[in-house]
């Protein structure tokens, strides 16, 4: 069945059927004034801090959410996912959690702190392909389908997008004033359940998408509208790494999205730096680079936004690094 963008995008019923659900496992997560990037960008931020989550990442909203729904319409045995990590160990997570067998498909190579996390929570780990997750993707879907294990695919479930929606409704609880805020874009569940909590409640709020430079798939197809993959996605951002879009996220993203903004590898290692030294925020590259993006953009000085830290799972190798490319 072909997948419509109108199909995609939580209504405000659904998102408040997944808050009030999703409180029964874990409290909103903080808002919080961020002086050193205030100063830094000239505009009034605040962090959301969706790493203080199970996890270590605003992934278990949607895993929690996507995987409570199907398990209304009839027992399941089994669910399978494929991941650069944080979606693997959210659906881990919820798979134990909710009673369920959980396997998890990864790229080769993959972050090895994200793959102990997943291990951890007793899931079973196959590593398919490269850093690219098409091939981890390719063979989940088989699994599924020869196995009848149910398939909890972050970019195109129907249900997950109005877990991370809740996130809008948070920060808009939390901060009336805020006029814009910066969401890192990987597989768009994250964006577009955001955007459509924040536009149906106040819809002059500015939602702002970021991607990596060197993985900018999303960004040009919300650009020109037409779906564009690109050859390969090698950003140290492994939650930005996506190399093929799905045309119905494209086309809710262009009516959700009021602007993309592409950052560097670079520029989200110096923001790392940032939160880790300044601010005391630990964040992965993805997580940090809706922070990079609001540094990069300096607007009006007077502007309140927010950006999300959405995850901490992140590698020693690339914390030193930050450190010392900043220092």
């Amino acid at each position: 069945m072909t997948r419509l963008a109108n199909d995609i995008r939580p209504t405000l019923n659904q998102i408040k059927a997944a808050r009030a659900f999703l409180a029964k496992y874990f409290a909103p997560t903080r808002l919080v004034e961020a002086p050193s990037v205030s100063r830094a960008a000239g505009r009034h931020v605040h962090l959301k801090l969706e790493m203080e989550l199970p996890v270590a990442s605003f992934k278990v909203r949607g895993a929690m959410w996507g995987l409570a729904e199907r398990l209304k319409k009839g027992p399941l045995r089994e669910v399978v996912a494929s991941s650069t990590g944080n979606h693997g160990a959210a659906v881990a997570y919820a798979a134990q959690k909710l009673g369920v067998k959980a396997t998890i498909y990864l790229p080769e190579n993959c972050n090895p702190v994200k793959r102990a996390r997943i291990a951890g929570l007793g899931a079973a780990i196959v590593e398919e392909g490269s850093s690219d997750l098409a091939a981890a993707w390719k063979a989940s879907e088989e699994y599924s389908q020869k196995t009848g294990a149910y398939f909890l695919n972050d970019a195109t479930d129907p249900d997950l997008p109005a877990g991370p929606a809740t996130i809008g409704c948070e920060i808009l609880e939390q901060l009336s004033e805020v006029q814009a805020v910066y969401v890192p874009m990987g597989d768009t569940a994250l964006i577009r359940g955001v955007a459509a909590a924040i536009k149906q409640m106040k819809p002059a709020v500015k939602v702002i998408g970021v991607q990596a430079e060197t993985a900018p798939s999303y960004f040009l197809s919300w650009k020109t509208g037409v779906t564009t993959e690109t050859e390969t996605c090698d950003t140290i951002a492994d939650g930005l790494a996506t190399r093929t879009p799905d045309g119905a996220n494209v086309e809710a993203i262009r009516t959700l999205v009021d602007d993309v903004v592409l950052v560097s590898d670079e520029e989200m290692l110096r923001a790392i730096a940032l939160l880790l030294m300044e601010e005391r925020v630990v964040a992965e590259p993805a997580g940090a680079a809706a922070t990079a993006a609001v540094l990069r953009q300096k607007l009006s000085k007077n502007e309140t936004v927010v950006a999300l830290v959405t995850g901490a799972n992140v590698q020693r190798e690339i914390l030193q690094y930050a450190l010392q490319l900043s220092a």
